[in-house]
């Protein structure tokens, strides 16, 4: 392997896109302070040349669907995605406030995952 190599990602990273053409996680890393967007940007990053990875940086939650967990200014925002051959679909974010994942953030997850399926 060459170190040209090394230099690819193996995952392409896409953003969900909703039915009326809204990208929820690009609107919300838009809103947060440029510090916590390069963090978990990098994050991102991280795991777009590194996949699979594994803790601590990404926790498979469930088939189908893991986290990117990136601590910034206001707690650890959690961006949770899935993969379709080589592209990362960055389906949700939220920030993590309690020790447990809240029931809806995975709920809104699922949901847009499903309506990937369904594409």
């Amino acid at each position: 392997m060459s170190d040209d190599d090394d230099n690819e990602p193996i995952l392409d990273v896409v953003f969900y896109k909703s039915e009326a053409g809204n990208e929820p996680v690009r609107e919300w890393l838009k809103g947060l302070p440029r510090e916590d967007r390069r963090t978990i940007g990098e994050d991102i990053k991280t795991t777009q040349y590194g996949w699979p990875l594994g803790m601590p940086l990404i926790r498979k939650m469930e088939r189908g669907l893991w986290e990117v967990r990136s601590n910034i200014s206001t707690g650890i925002a959690r961006v949770l995605f899935t993969v379709k051959g080589a592209v990362m679909i960055l389906l949700h974010e939220f920030v993590k406030k309690s020790q447990k994942t809240p029931p809806n953030e995975l709920d809104t997850a699922r949901r847009r995952l499903n309506n990937l399926e369904k594409d």
